[in-house]
């Protein structure tokens, strides 16, 4: 029901503008309600200033008043999440803004088709899922194609979906082996000054990837299959003269790698293995002038059939919510740079030159 008339709550008549609506949703699932609500609608306030709409309830029934295409979307946010409660789905809070999103961007999505899909369920019970639309392009785009790129900031789960579908794979004996590898470049520190051998040495750059295995399954599991070598946690160094068959390889912090290196990597992928190769290219420790690895085969490979290449935003972190003001930042700052070096290169393009020179 969509009609402009006075709002009972405010008393007040909005905007006679065609482009605003007043619309009334009910939701008969009072738990839904609940959770989309939050302590003293809390969340729904934060949906409204995100939205930039009003949103108010009275009962089972919210009322949405503001631009008609953005009262429009949040109907279908409200009445798809009700059925996702149905249905057993739950989305936590955090994700509700980037349910909105997807939403925006796919006329026809249903939240179902990115939230309810299940990765992997862990040791300790816990369901892994996407969340987010660029989340589940990219799931997607991993259990179809041989060798997938994830591109984007830090914190937009590139790596831990990528281990996900890795340990499901093993699991499920789709693959024999899970390979997971970094590129060991100092950041600030040099290796021959840590302590132990090189084992020892290469082990911090390496703990992440411990990290994730650890979170998806119990202990013990993990370490008996990295005893049997199902499971191989290796400097990216290591894997040259190899080939990869029947695995599931993983290359982090692909940044970092050298020119030289991704083109070792990804000429190491064997029969029934599938790789996938993570990074952020804004967040570069290779030496200056080094070439990333990874900038190159972007350029290089991009639309190459079998080749998925899946990049994120600043709005697919699903870290702190700090995190993710933290990259826009970064982001905005790198931008005020580029801006200003054109504006240099453009004024010394147009000095005129002085008598005498060429």
């Amino acid at each position: 029901m969509t009609a402009n008339r006075p709002d009972p709550e405010r008393g007040s008549t909005p905007s006679l503008a065609s482009d605003s609506a007043f619309v009334e949703v009910e939701l008969n699932d009072h738990d839904a309600l609940l959770a989309l609500s939050g302590p003293g609608n809390s969340q729904l306030r934060a949906l409204g200033k995100s939205l930039g709409i009003e949103i108010g309830s009275r009962g089972n029934v919210l009322r949405l008043n503001g631009a008609a295409d953005t009262v429009a979307l949040a109907k279908r946010f409200f009445l798809q999440m009700c059925d996702l409660a149905r249905e057993g789905v739950k989305i936590e809070g955090p994700d509700h803004l980037r349910a909105i999103h997807a939403l925006r961007q796919d006329a026809d999505l249903h939240l179902r088709d990115v939230f309810a899909d299940v990765v992997l369920l862990t040791a300790r019970g816990r369901s892994l899922k996407a969340r987010g639309l660029a989340q589940k392009q990219y799931v997607q785009a991993l259990r179809t194609h041989d060798l997938t790129f994830g591109i984007g900031p830090a914190g937009t789960g590139k790596t831990y979906l990528a281990m996900a579908l890795a340990v499901s794979a093993l699991l499920s004996k789709q693959v024999r082996r899970i390979i997971l590898t970094r590129p060991a470049v100092e950041a600030g520190e040099r290796l021959g000054f840590l302590p132990g051998d090189l084992a020892e040495k290469v082990n911090p750059y390496l703990r992440p990837l411990y990290d994730a295995l650890d979170d998806m399954m119990d202990g013990d599991k993990v370490e008996g299959l990295i005893k049997r070598g199902q499971i191989e946690v290796a400097p990216l160094a290591f894997m040259r003269g190899r080939t990869l068959n029947d695995c599931f390889v993983i290359l982090d912090e692909a940044q970092n790698a050298t020119s030289e290196q991704m083109r070792m990597f990804l000429t190491r992928l064997g029969y029934h293995s599938r790789a996938v190769v993570t990074g952020d290219v804004t967040q570069v420790d290779l030496p200056s002038g080094a070439t990333s690895g990874l900038a190159e085969a972007r350029d290089l490979l991009s639309g190459t059939p079998g080749i998925a290449f899946c990049q994120f935003t600043e709005v697919d972190v699903v870290r702190h919510p700090l995190v993710q003001r933290i990259v826009m930042a970064y982001e905005k700052r790198d931008a005020d740079r580029k801006e200003r070096a054109a504006e240099r290169e453009s004024r010394r393009s147009q000095r005129p030159s002085r008598q005498g020179e060429p």
